[in-house]
């Protein structure tokens, strides 16, 4: 797999600094061809990984140990924040508030998030446009 391998990103949460996070890492690898990658679904599943197919994103190849969603969505999150230490801040405050309060409800504290989650998604993208420029 490593010949088609263009580019591998830490995303989410862990990625960015002084942010609270689950005891997950989302990895994202890029490739030159993502049809080759289904040829490598018996040696992921061997690594203890699903393969999910597109999971609802053309041209995207999921696999879960964890969990992950959508590649340019993830990225540009992490580097707005990481560029905007404001808004990681408040992001990590109500990660921690959120966890505190719904220690035992996954569900809840997710949904906590995505207000928050949904805003800064906006402005990383809008910000990205400007980066691109």
């Amino acid at each position: 797999m490593r010949e088609i391998i263009i580019d591998v990103h830490h995303i989410e949460s862990t990625a960015i600094p002084g942010i609270k996070a689950k005891p997950i890492i989302d990895i994202l690898v890029v490739v030159s061809d993502i049809g080759e990658v289904d040829s490598y679904n018996c040696c992921m599943a061997e690594l203890g990984y699903v393969a999910m197919g597109e999971y609802g994103i053309q041209r995207r190849r999921f696999f879960i140990k964890g969990g992950n969603k959508e590649i340019e969505r993830h990225i540009n999150f992490r580097d707005y924040l990481i560029n905007h230490p404001n808004e990681a801040k408040e992001y990590s405050q109500l990660k921690e508030k959120l966890a505190e309060k719904y220690t035992y409800d996954i569900d809840s504290y997710v949904r906590g998030k995505n207000k928050f989650i949904n805003k800064i998604d906006e402005k990383a993208k809008a910000w990205k446009e400007n980066q691109t420029k």
